[in-house]
């Protein structure tokens, strides 16, 4: 039975410094693959895989549409597109802006729940107003694990707060405490009944 395999996560502002510190944190042979959505104006060149590439273990990068999923990268949203999950593949595509925001949390957190279900870990980083709620839910609801970083914790709270006020939460932890509480999670099996999606470790 494969893992959490598949962490999708959320950030605002505030979010490169957590984002680094999160980076910092994960093991080299983490036998998942992690998502990112950060919140970036359309026109910036976004140097977010630079950053994390420095800053820890795992390869980062902005991939391609239809780019296949592979265990222990990072994979980013490029900046003006959203980020989404097939089974395999991850998918860009320059939607409908949602809560304001291309790339947006929501569509990846959605995407991740429909194409992995149980699999999934949602992760809520430090961010203002509320992006990720609805799609953190959605991973509930299809049987995923919510995370957020502590409200108190955060540069900016109003995202975590938020998936906390509509979200049965599982966890909401510090940023010192999530490498390890992902690692844990990652390493639990998930029963499930879905079939396997392909994914490879590399």
């Amino acid at each position: 039975m494969p893992g959490h395999d598949i962490i999708v996560v959320g950030a605002s502002a505030g979010g490169v410094g957590a984002l680094v510190k999160l980076a910092k944190s994960l093991p080299a042979d983490m036998l998942a693959a992690v998502f990112v959505v950060l919140h970036i104006p359309a026109q910036t060149p976004s140097l977010l895989p630079d950053i994390l590439n420095r800053a820890g273990p795992l390869n980062a990068l902005h991939p391609l549409d239809n780019t296949k999923i592979k265990h222990g990268h990072i994979y980013i949203a490029p900046p003006d597109h959203h980020l989404q999950l097939t089974k395999g593949h991850v998918h860009i595509a320059r939607g409908p802006r949602e809560n304001r925001h291309r790339p947006a949390v929501d569509p990846l957190f959605r995407s991740a729940a429909m194409a992995y279900g149980p699999r999934v870990i949602g992760v809520v980083l430090t961010g203002a107003l509320d992006d990720g709620t609805a799609g953190l839910l959605a991973i509930k609801q299809r049987g995923g694990i919510a995370v957020v970083q502590d409200p108190q914790d955060a540069v900016y709270p109003g995202m975590p707060q938020s998936a906390m006020e509509h979200v049965q939460v599982d966890y909401s932890v510090p940023l010192s405490g999530l490498g390890a509480l992902l690692a844990r999670l990652v390493a639990e099996p998930v029963a499930t009944r879905r079939n396997p999606s392909g994914l490879v470790s590399g």
